[in-house]
């Protein structure tokens, strides 16, 4: 059976996120077509020449990246739409080179048909020059949009990019596709004022026709997007007592179409209800850890489930301080300038653990963006001390993104952890309103970054924010489509009046059914109720999914 073309608008997305993201997909079955911009970068090709490159990347605030496609140096950014088909290329030859022409043909077709619909006419081929050209025919062709594809095994990797409104003075600063006598345009520069919305758009339509015989699902991130809201800020004195942050997260949630939601005043519903469990293990576990001076996520983010988990002998720590450098929509974490980092911790995490008699340990953190690491090397140390001192133990890491860092990240890999856990939080069109220093493309590359590096991984949903049933799943089969190995989904409840109000209680029937898809996705464990969190229950989590895998 024909899966549906899955399309994705992942807004501005670093070049090598989306390379990740880009060779999990080619080892599954599934059809993508990411949608992106990139920030300012020349990639080069297989064959390519560094000769072409003019100028030092690092200089004029660029990246160089050596790619695995054809051809030779082009450059990417702002103002410029990359598609990334990665699909299934059915073809007599099984991905040889008969093959790829004839994709690359359809690549051109699809682009030149799409430019047409939004009013740039006159486009076509060139011979010997692949791409899409603005007058092939005439004196002064001029190169609109690159092409340059990866087949292997009929599936695809790489694509397009397309010109829509950039400065071409970068192609300046080499030979673009290693052609010295041709020159380069855009939509803009040929007087077509769409916008890339305007050509995001017909580009999809295009694909849908063109590849999506079975079915096609759409999802965008946010469109609108600005520095300032990319940039941590402080709560003040405590969570929820800066003055104004409510005005900056309305207008997200205005841009994202929420409104104020449920008040928080409110009855819960009685699936909501947690009973107050504090018996002597409790107490215990409270001792141990407070006698310690440590963090728990379960005390600094009001986890629902910390009787159950305390009063059962679990508890989930929370190192590299308990002061984040971003504040998401739905987090209590204290959001003040962080401290410097405490070089005792990963001991006394560890010397916790062996006194509780822990057998499975979860060591999660703040985001600290303003370390070179974002924490890395805090995740390889703790885990290292936890098996130093009670060797048969295992170690789930709950990790922030580290900025997309891979000498970051492969530091935490490296360190071998038992279950590899990012949270992607929420669905695409939300991201910017829940996490807005965050982004989900950069989260899907995290996971499939572990998911390459051999680790089991883990990832992390909350409903009940704004999104529907349908994004739910359509973020699912994205996570499913990296090779994330389990996947939790529970109910938001909203910390203060300050943070993004619950748009919906989702009712447990709704969570059984999330569980459902999942499997059916591929997923090897969904743990999914109203009461999960993303370290409930996860030592069950792990046993049964390498039982499955």
């Amino acid at each position: 059976m024909i899966g549906p073309l899955r399309i994705r608008w992942l807004g501005r997305v670093s070049y090598r996120d989306a390379h990740a993201c880009q060779q999990a997909l080619f080892e599954r079955d599934d059809d993508y077509l990411l949608l992106l911009e990139h920030p300012h970068v020349f990639t080069l090709g297989l064959r390519g020449d560094e000769a072409n490159i003019l100028v030092d990347p690092a200089e004029v605030g660029a990246e160089l990246v050596h790619t695995d496609r054809g051809g030779d140096v082009t450059y990417h950014g702002p103002g410029q739409l990359v598609g990334y088909p990665v699909m299934t290329v059915p073809g007599k030859r099984g991905g040889g080179m008969a093959d790829t022409v004839a994709y690359v043909r359809s690549v051109e077709q699809l682009v030149i048909d799409a430019l047409s619909d939004v009013g740039l006419a006159g486009c076509g081929r060139l011979d010997d020059y692949p791409g899409v050209w603005v007058d092939p025919d005439g004196e002064n062709p001029r190169k609109v949009a690159a092409v340059g594809v990866r087949l292997s095994r009929t599936r695809s990797m790489h694509g397009f990019a397309l010109n829509v409104d950039c400065d071409l003075d970068w192609f300046g600063r080499i030979v673009p596709c290693g052609i010295p006598d041709k020159a380069v345009t855009s939509l803009a520069a040929e007087g077509t004022r769409a916008t890339m919305r305007e050509v995001v758009d017909a580009v999809a339509v295009r694909a849908a026709d063109r590849w999506g015989s079975g079915g096609v699902e759409r999802a965008d991130v946010a469109w609108r997007q600005r520095p300032e809201d990319l940039s941590p800020f402080s709560r003040g004195l405590g969570p929820g007592e800066v003055p104004g942050r409510p005005v900056r997260l309305k207008s997200r949630m205005a841009e994202a179409g929420l409104d104020q939601g449920l008040s928080i005043n409110g009855r819960k519903p009685e699936w909501m209800r947690v009973p107050l469990r504090t018996g002597p293990e409790f107490r215990r576990l409270r001792s141990v850890v407070h006698s310690r001076d440590l963090a728990t996520v379960c005390e600094e983010a009001g986890c629902p489930n910390i009787y159950e988990c305390w009063n059962e002998g679990t508890a989930t720590f929370m190192i590299n301080g308990e002061r984040c450098t971003r504040a998401c929509g739905f987090c209590l974490v204290d959001t003040r300038r962080p401290e410097p980092l405490d070089p005792t911790e990963s001991e006394r995490v560890a010397d916790a653990v062996e006194a509780m008699g822990l057998g499975y340990a979860v060591i999660t953190a703040v985001a600290r963006d303003d370390l070179p690491d974002g924490g890395a090397a805090g995740f390889a140390a703790t885990v290292a001390a936890i098996r130093r001192r009670t060797p048969g133990a295992q170690a789930e890491v709950l990790i922030p993104d580290c900025k997309g860092d891979p000498n970051a990240l492969r530091v935490i890999f490296d360190s071998q952890p038992d279950v590899l856990n990012h949270n992607i939080e929420t669905v695409a069109r939300l991201q910017r309103v829940v996490r807005p220093s965050a982004g989900y493309a950069r989260s899907l590359a995290v996971l499939a970054r572990a998911k390459a590096a051999g680790l089991t991984t883990k990832s992390s949903i909350i409903v009940g924010m704004g999104e529907t049933d349908q994004e739910v799943a359509q973020t699912m089969a994205d996570l499913a489509a990296v090779g994330t190995d389990i996947v939790t989904v529970g109910q938001y409840l909203r910390p203060t009046t300050n943070h993004l109000p619950v748009a919906r209680w989702v009712p447990p029937a709704q969570f059984e059914q999330y569980q459902s898809v999942g499997l059916s996705l591929g997923i090897a464990h969904v743990e999914a109720s109203p009461l999960t969190r993303s370290s409930h229950r996860a030592q069950h989590a792990r046993t049964q999914t390498v039982s499955a895998l």
